[in-house]
């Protein structure tokens, strides 16, 4: 039977990759959106109608359950592999980030995913196998300057990765993260216009920014019974800029 991965955060850029590379390789695929109700249908309809589309915020706990249950039912199977994607950014000086700021912030970047996990480990433990793959940054390596409260949940995501690895890895459940640095996506393009942005660029020791492509084909990877030994490891895409 074909294994049901769960992205949230799938009708844009690198979300919008992981599901095409996924489906592509034959997974059965559903994806979260908030508000790209248009997007998320257009990528539907580039995969050939096959994959799910779920409208769940994920800062709302009691929208996630339901979720699940929708590419359960869809489907006609268990979640195999999740894929915690979704995350939203907030660049703001320190001083000046509220406590709603970070209240909201927490909520959808680690709260969520730390649910969704909870949600979906015991489907993957009565299969004897399961992927869990958190989607972080290289803000939550080395910490943040206009995103300290981005930061701090990305940081949360890479622990939670390594404890969920100490937990369920005997139960054939991997659970791995993929930081990644700056990737080109249609959000970034525009700040790649500025001198600000050209400079980041530039400091980068591979010279480029990564592609939706290079990060869907490493998930997809890590998706496979080849990576089944990398618990709790985190994957750093980043062009060299950071090596911990």
């Amino acid at each position: 039977m074909k294994r049901l991965v769960f992205i949230t955060g799938g009708s844009r850029g690198i979300g919008a990759r992981m599901v095409k590379t996924m489906h592509e390789a034959g997974y059965l695929v559903a994806f979260t959106y908030v508000s790209q109700h248009l997007y998320a249908e257009q990528l539907v309809h580039e995969c050939g109608g096959r994959p799910l589309a779920i409208c769940m915020d994920q800062g709302s706990v009691d929208q996630i359950k339901p979720a699940l249950e929708k590419a359960r039912l869809h489907f006609g199977t268990s979640i195999s592999i999740l894929i915690n994607n979704a995350a939203i950014g907030d660049e703001k000086p320190f001083i000046k980030i509220t406590e709603a700021d970070f209240d909201r912030m927490m909520a959808v970047n680690l709260k969520g995913p730390f649910i969704l996990c909870q949600e979906v480990v015991e489907d993957m433990r009565r299969q004897s196998w399961g992927r869990i793959i958190n989607i972080t940054s290289i803000g939550g390596q080395w910490g943040g300057f206009n995103q300290v409260h981005y930061a701090a949940t990305k940081a949360g995501l890479i622990n939670l990765t390594r404890s969920l690895a100490k937990i369920y890895s005997r139960d054939g459940i991997v659970s791995t993260a993929v930081a990644i640095g700056l990737v080109k996506t249609d959000m970034t393009a525009n700040e790649l216009q500025t001198l600000e942005g050209q400079e980041k660029v530039r400091n980068i020791p591979a010279g480029r920014l990564a592609t939706t492509v290079e990060i869907a084909a490493t998930v997809e990877y890590l998706c496979s019974d080849a990576a089944a030994y990398l618990c709790g490891q985190t994957l750093n895409i980043n062009g060299g800029m950071y090596f911990g």
